[in-house]
């Protein structure tokens, strides 16, 4: 075996270990990998991202008092105007009055010029809201919001309700509210026909 003088050895050594930290802080040749992209929501989560941010629950979700006033009773999400509360007449304000404009303790009734018109049933009750077997159907739902048609064909949709504004949306967007509104729990609750200005039974 051949002996190597200790300065040579120690030379050797300093060379390797300056050789392998030179490219330390240098810029890798190799390109960094893309940064995973986003999951994107699923239909259902997008469809309830749309209604929170729509303020349907601001109508469509009867109100209970709270320590700050009226909120939403999540218990009955979605149901619409609660049937066992009877509206018989439209309001009729003062004569002067600016006030033309009501509604009831649970803003599920609105009355005004055009009568008296209630939040709907949005739940997937087969009988009294959205549900399969009912009248209503997806391509139903989406024509009534674009066309402000209660089903897409009969009377007018009443204020308050803003179809104008939700018929701007895609229908893709439309399907994704319809496809939450399939998730929630059905609720059975008969919501009353709108009112007509003078009184007595509506058109359908």
């Amino acid at each position: 075996m051949r002996a190597f003088p200790f300065p040579s050895a120690l030379a050797a050594v300093t060379l390797g270990l300056g050789a392998a930290m030179s490219g330390c802080g240098q810029p890798s040749s190799q390109p960094a990998p893309p940064a995973a992209a986003a999951p994107q929501p699923s239909l259902v989560e997008r469809g309830r991202t749309l209604v929170i941010a729509g303020g349907c629950n601001d109508c469509h979700t009867t109100k209970k008092m709270g320590p700050n006033g009226p909120e939403p009773d999540m218990s009955k999400m979605l149901s619409g105007h609660p049937e066992d509360i009877k509206i018989t007449a439209p309001f009729k304000p003062a004569p002067g009055s600016p006030w033309t404009i009501a509604t009831t303790d649970t803003l599920t009734a609105w009355s005004g010029p055009w009568g008296v018109s209630f939040a709907a049933n949005l739940t997937p009750d087969r009988n009294t809201g959205t549900g399969e077997g009912g009248p209503w159907t997806e391509e139903l739902f989406i024509k009534a919001l674009k066309s402000g048609k209660h089903l897409g064909t009969s009377r007018d949709i009443l204020p308050p309700m803003p179809w104008n504004w939700y018929s701007q949306l895609s229908d893709e967007d439309l399907k994704a509210i319809w496809a939450y509104l399939r998730t929630i729990p059905p609720i059975t609750n008969h919501v009353p026909d709108p009112i007509p200005p003078g009184g007595g039974p509506a058109s359908k």
